[in-house]
């Protein structure tokens, strides 16, 4: 089982004790989707500083440990992030952050996360995701 794995026990801490988990009050950004196979549901919310890089990033939403574990870990990955350099991350990002095999069902959960956060910088710096590959 992938929980039997010191990277399975810290998704299981990310679960069981989210980072950044909240509705962010006067966020500069975000946006919310689900995924219907799993029933996660997922909002990303970004506060931008002064010099434009986000500030503080939280997730608020339902989901599996995966989801939930991605989407903390993703906050933390995107802080001191540009709203560009938000929108280039990939797959791999998070899939390096998790450090587990996933097969196909829970590759959708664990990317939720990342493809909110894409809506959510493309939706500020007003660019559609039409070229994004996780559009």
């Amino acid at each position: 089982m992938v929980y039997d794995t010191l990277q399975g026990e810290i998704i299981l801490d990310y679960y069981r004790n989210p980072r950044n988990k909240g509705v962010l009050e006067n966020a500069d950004a975000h946006a919310h989707d689900s995924n219907p196979l799993c029933g996660d549901e997922l909002a990303i919310f970004l506060k931008l500083g002064p010099d434009g890089r986000i500030a503080k990033a939280t997730f608020d939403g339902k989901g599996c440990a995966i989801s939930q574990a991605a989407a903390g870990m993703l906050t933390e990955l995107l802080v001191g992030k540009t709203l560009e350099q938000a929108a280039r991350l990939a797959k791999d990002d998070i899939l390096k952050l998790l450090g587990i095999d996933l097969g196909p069902s829970r590759m959708k959960c664990a990317l939720l996360s990342l493809k909110v956060a894409k809506l959510a910088a493309y939706g500020k710096l007003g660019k559609e995701m039409a070229d994004d590959p996780m559009k």
